[in-house]
């Protein structure tokens, strides 16, 4: 009975355990999906500089194929590991836990691999300027697109300050992305009638922030390291089970050959073993026991005759 309990206890801590795997699966994808586009732009705006290096760094372990790869497995490997507990199959609960142990193992040589502080100054910043001049060109609508939208998601304007657009390219005026309300030649009005209509803040230190790391990376930081934790007990959970199902039914088997019967044959199966120990008996053993109770007979005889 109190087997039975732990084998029941390990097959719920199993079953939490790959629904928590597969969550934190989820969640690193989405993570990971909404800073692939947030760092897509800062390589486009420090491509040729040593912030798209510092960049690459910093993100290469977060959006790394092999990362994104492995989460996708264990999204299928949690409901596999469910189907075994809760079947209780031998052989399905050791192939979940050798591919959580190939699993872990290439994680573990992934961000070893990966790791690395990126080397990164707030002189660098100045290096932003030059992707400046290119915009609003015909043939980089690409590297327009990009500084549009990254001033517009990140509420920044130029480099340093909103005059960097003044004094790196020839426009009159920043473009509107600088706006805190964006509209049509917003950001003329507001160059000719009030300035703080326009992001004071540049986009320099933003993409040093960026750089050296988001809330987004430390939450994919923390959901990396807890995955492995959730693994190792995993396996651990796993050997557990496989150890106590398998010693169930070696248990079990010499069980199998013994057909207990109704309580009333118990009588019988004596009966049978008395008859077959006399069957086993010979005819002299037979003979010496018959002449032993004529004897015993004999003194009862005398008593009768004399009373």
């Amino acid at each position: 009975m109190a087997r039975q309990d732990a084998v029941r206890c390990l097959r719920c801590l199993l079953y939490a355990l790959n629904l928590l795997l597969w969550l934190m699966s989820v969640c690193v994808l989405g993570v990971a999906a909404w800073i692939r586009d947030t760092l897509s732009s800062v390589l486009t705006l420090t491509a040729h500089t040593r912030l798209e290096e510092a960049a690459v760094r910093s993100y290469s372990a977060a959006v790394h194929p092999v990362f994104i790869s492995v989460c996708c497995l264990l999204l299928i490997l949690s409901m596999v590991g469910y189907c075994g507990a809760l079947r209780c199959r031998l052989l399905l609960l050791c192939w979940y836990f050798c591919s959580l142990l190939v699993i872990f193992c290439v994680e573990l040589a992934s961000a070893v691999w990966t790791y690395d502080e990126p080397s990164v100054q707030r002189a660098d910043m100045i290096s932003l300027k030059s992707r400046m001049p290119d915009y609003s060109l015909q043939r980089d609508q690409w590297l327009t697109h990009t500084w549009d939208s990254f001033q517009t998601q990140f509420q920044c304007c130029g480099v340093i300050y909103f005059t960097d657009w003044l004094e790196m390219t020839e426009m009159e005026f920043p473009p509107d992305s600088c706006c805190t309300n964006q509209f049509p030649g917003c950001a003329g009005h507001a160059h000719q009638h009030d300035l703080s209509d326009l992001h004071q803040e540049g986009c320099g230190p933003k993409v040093y922030r960026f750089i050296r790391g988001t809330k987004p990376l430390q939450v994919l930081r923390f959901l990396g390291v807890s995955i492995g934790v959730a693994q190792i007990l995993a396996m651990a959970l796993t050997l557990t089970l496989l150890w106590a199902l398998y010693y169930g039914r070696h248990l079990q088997q010499p069980d199998a050959y013994r057909t207990p019967g109704p309580p009333g044959e118990s009588g019988s199966v004596v009966a049978t073993n008395a008859t077959s120990v006399g069957d086993r008996v010979g005819p002299r053993d037979q003979r010496a026991a018959e002449a032993g109770s004529e004897d015993l007979e004999a003194p009862g005889a005398a008593w009768k005759g004399f009373y």
